[in-house]
C-alpha cells in the first residue's frame, strides 16, 4: 500500500472559501433571530470582499434575499437542513495528503452529546452530493473530533485541551496514547501539546482551544490571560500561560507567546456569565475577522495586537455580542476550506 505524506494546514494558508451556516427560526437563535442575523451579514459581507462564502440554510431563497447588496459571484447557497449554527465544529477539515488537498469528515455530536445534532453531522456528506467539493470528502465518522478543539502550525503541531479531547462522551473507549496515535496517523502530527488547564466560563464545549490560544504564523502562539486577580478566570488562566510558556514545536524550538486581554464580563438575561474571548479571530485570505464585545479599549488593544501579528492583513473587527449569547462567537460560526477543496 502507497504511503500517504499528510499534513494539518494553518488557517492562514491559501483558502478557496468559507463555510457558514445561517441562523433560522427552529435554532436556538429563535428568540433573537433579527439580531444574530444582522451579526451574520457583518461577517457574510467581511468575507465576500476576500473570498468566497458557502451558506448552509433550510430557506435559500429566504437568507438570499437578506444578502442582496453582497457580490452574487461570491455568495454560494446550498438548500440544507440544520440544527445548529456552529460549522467550526460540525464543517470539514482540511488536510493536504501527498501535496494533495482532502476534506475530512469527522462525527460531530454536539460537543459529547449535549445537544440535538443529527441534521448537522449530514452536512458535509450533503455538500459532497450537491457538488459543493472539489477534493475528495474522506469519511472518519468513526471518531468524534470538532474543528474548534485543535489547533495546527502546518509544520507538524497541534494545540489541544484535555478538558476536550479526552471527554468520556466524545471517544470515551480512547485512552489519550490512542487518540495521539490516532490523529498523527490522520493528520500527520509529531508533537502534541496538550493544555490541562484554561476555561472560559459559560462555555458548552469542554475548553476548545479556538477560545483559549490560536497557532500564529512565526512560531507564535496568542493566548487568553486574565491580570485581574478577583476574576474566577485568574488561576486557570494563569496556569494555562505557565504550560504555554513550557511548550515547544515539533522542533523543539520555543514559542513565542502573545497575551490577548481579556473582556470584561459579560451576563445573559439569566445572569450567567457569557464566554467572550478575543482569542476567537478568523484568518481570511487577506484580512484577520476580530470579535469585538462592545468595550472600547479592551476591543481596540485587541485588534492592535492581532495587527502586529498579522501585519500583512486587513484587521475588521465584528461585533459577536450577539453570538456569545449562544455562547460562541467568530471562529465557532466559521469553517475556512483550504485552496483547492472548493
Amino acid at each position: 500500500m502507497k504511503s500517504v505524506n499528510l499534513r494539518l494546514p494553518a488557517e492562514w494558508e491559501e483558502q478557496s472559501a468559507i463555510l457558514i451556516a445561517w441562523p433560522h427560526e427552529h435554532t436556538d437563535w429563535n428568540y433573537m433571530l433579527d439580531e444574530v442575523e444582522s451579526c451574520y451579514a457583518n461577517i457574510a459581507e467581511a468575507i465576500t470582499k476576500d473570498e468566497d462564502l458557502i451558506i448552509v440554510t433550510p430557506d435559500t431563497k429566504s437568507v438570499s434575499k437578506k444578502l442582496l447588496h453582497l457580490p452574487s459571484d461570491k455568495l454560494h447557497f446550498f438548500q440544507i437542513p440544520t440544527n445548529d449554527t456552529w460549522a467550526r465544529d460540525f464543517g470539514p477539515i482540511s488536510v493536504m495528503g501527498n501535496g494533495v488537498p482532502l476534506l475530512y469528515d469527522f462525527k460531530f455530536n454536539a460537543w459529547g452529546l449535549k445537544f440535538a445534532a443529527c441534521y448537522d453531522n449530514l452536512i458535509n456528506s450533503a455538500l459532497h452530493k450537491a457538488g459543493a467539493f472539489k477534493a475528495n470528502l474522506i469519511n472518519k465518522l468513526n471518531f468524534v473530533l470538532e474543528g474548534g478543539s485543535i489547533e495546527s502550525d502546518g509544520q507538524g503541531t497541534l494545540l489541544t485541551t484535555t478538558n476536550c479531547l479526552l471527554s468520556k462522551n466524545r471517544n470515551g473507549e480512547f485512552s489519550k496514547q490512542d487518540i495521539e496515535k490516532y490523529l498523527s496517523e490522520q493528520f500527520g502530527i509529531s508533537k502534541f501539546l496538550w493544555l490541562n488547564h484554561g476555561y472560559l466560563d459559560g462555555d458548552d464545549t469542554d475548553s476548545h482551544i479556538d477560545t483559549l490560544a490560536r497557532f500564529c504564523p512565526n512560531n507564535t502562539i496568542a493566548y487568553v490571560g486574565c491580570d485581574d486577580r478577583a476574576d474566577i478566570h485568574y488561576d486557570e488562566l494563569k496556569l494555562m500561560e505557565d504550560e504555554l510558556q513550557k511548550a515547544t514545536n515539533a522542533n523543539e524550538q520555543p514559542l513565542k507567546l502573545i497575551k490577548l486581554p481579556f473582556p470584561s464580563p459579560i451576563y445573559d438575561e439569566n445572569g450567567m456569565r457569557l464566554p467572550a474571548t478575543y482569542a476567537n479571530f478568523l484568518i481570511t485570505n487577506r484580512q484577520v475577522l476580530v470579535p469585538t464585545y462592545g468595550q472600547k479599549d479592551k476591543d481596540n488593544e485587541a485588534q492592535k495586537i492581532i495587527s502586529q501579528i498579522f501585519p500583512e492583513r486587513k484587521i475588521t473587527g465584528i461585533d459577536c455580542r450577539p453570538l456569545i449569547r449562544q455562547h460562541g462567537s467568530l471562529h465557532c460560526v466559521t469553517m475556512q476550506l483550504l485552496k483547492g477543496t472548493f
